[in-house]
């Protein structure tokens, strides 16, 4: 058991590290750039395009961070502005679909899937949400709290001020942040090294089934779900060379998992942000779910419409 504690900390600080090598300096950076001509530029260019999805000029920041870098760099780049609850929670739904969009939508290619494909899901899955969150929810008008970061409009006054505010700021984020990441890790390394995440694979057999795919799908999924598409890309690889998964029902995975990926560390690390993250989860899951079986059905009633033809074609050149 303290074997187990002790690699799961190992885990946890080298991710934190590894983490915290972004967060910290690009919220840094973006704190001190709000002092400057640039980022004030930036925004108000972006400020029309985000107001279709309710989101102000500021919103594209982190958007843009966390869709080329990672969902990290994307929480970094939010406690460095003054959002609303539900601003924060429009960009929490739209960052869960589509963050590192260029790196785990290359895991894709890698089990036989086109990137493009992936990419655009996502993509198309973020902003839809974001229209129908802005539409549909009235309230979140309030401002939303960091965890122990402070959001207010400090009086500053010199380049030094300004330059500790963000030291503090970042420091702060990257703290809240081991806080999650750490604990979470010593659960996984406890899971996988008890075996549980292979039994794990074999009770979601038949949830597999039920949205369309073969049985030997489970461990792709479960590694998705659990670890994550970039995390989990050496695991996916492997099951599906070991357990022979076919392209149709990897596909069908892989679109469950672009929506509703790394459950709990993805779900967890927006706690500090001060937004409801239950209704976040099940948004997540409830749109796989959907999209997935959808996706299975129609395509299965295209294959047998093509079956259909196929046979009543051979059956004409018979009697011909």
């Amino acid at each position: 058991m303290y074997g187990i504690l002790h690699r799961g900390l190992q885990q946890g600080l080298h991710t934190t590290w590894t983490l915290g090598k972004v967060i910290f300096p690009i919220t840094l950076i973006v704190t001190i750039l709000q002092f400057t001509p640039v980022l004030p530029w930036v925004i108000e260019q972006l400020t029309p395009l985000m107001g279709l999805i309710g989101l102000s000029g500021e919103a594209a920041v982190p958007l843009v961070l966390g869709n080329s870098l990672n969902l990290y760099a994307g929480i970094a780049a939010i406690v460095s502005f003054d959002f609303t609850v539900k601003e924060v929670f429009i960009m929490a739904v739209m960052l869960s679909f589509s963050h590192n969009l260029f790196i785990e939508s290359a895991v894709a290619s890698k089990v036989g899937v086109s990137w493009w494909l992936i990419a655009g899901i996502r993509i198309a899955l973020a902003i839809v949400s974001a229209v129908i969150i802005n539409l549909v929810w009235n309230g979140g008008s309030e401002q939303a709290a960091y965890g122990f970061i402070s959001n207010g409009d400090p009086a500053l006054d010199g380049w030094g001020e300004i330059v500790l505010q963000g030291i503090q700021t970042a420091i702060i984020a990257v703290g809240q942040l081991a806080l999650i990441v750490i604990p979470l890790m010593v659960v996984m390394q406890f899971l996988r090294e008890k075996g549980w995440l292979t039994i794990l694979s074999n009770k979601f057999a038949p949830f597999t089934k039920v949205l369309g795919m073969k049985e030997n799908t489970s461990m792709t999924m479960v590694a998705g779900l659990t670890i994550g598409l970039a995390y989990g890309a050496g695991v996916m690889i492997q099951a599906v060379k070991e357990d022979g998964v076919e392209k149709k029902d990897m596909i069908l995975a892989l679109i469950f998992l672009v929506s509703c990926h790394a459950v709990v560390e993805d779900t967890l690390v927006f706690i500090p942000l001060g937004i409801p993250v239950w209704p976040l989860l099940l948004i997540r899951l409830i749109t796989a779910i959907v999209l997935t079986m959808t996706i299975a059905f129609v395509w299965r009633n295209m294959d047998k419409k093509k079956h259909r033809r196929e046979t009543t074609n051979e059956h004409t050149y018979n009697t011909l």
